[in-house]
């Protein structure tokens, strides 16, 4: 094998730019996270709503530099996986913070 950089499977691996620039902006990320909390500058609503998108931009980061999730062809069932995981996650989540919010309505009205 020529190139080092592909598997006995054939599935690409990220070069070492790669890594630095996922591990970069996830450094980037992690610590404007951390100045929002430590800054005590805004809203706590503003703050928490920032701090999430952050936290979603560092998956997406982590998705595509570090577990090279990509829209290419060879990665179709690599994303239809995740998107089934994602969707579980979405309604398992959802649907207990649902039953516990209407759980806890219930039982404040007796």
């Amino acid at each position: 094998m020529s190139n080092s950089n592909v598997h006995s499977g054939g599935e690409a691996h990220g070069s070492v730019r790669s890594y630095l620039i996922g591990f970069a902006l996830s450094v980037i990320l992690t610590a404007a996270s951390f100045f929002i909390v430590m800054g005590h500058g805004m809203e706590t609503s503003t703050a928490i709503l920032l701090i999430a998108t952050l936290a979603l931009i560092q998956v997406v980061v982590h998705l595509v530099y570090f577990l090279h999730l990509n829209a290419s062809s060879e990665q179709s069932w690599n994303v239809m996986a995740f998107g089934f995981t994602v969707m579980t996650a979405v309604i398992l989540i959802g649907g207990s913070i649902w039953i516990m919010h209407n759980v806890s309505m219930n039982m404040m009205s007796r």
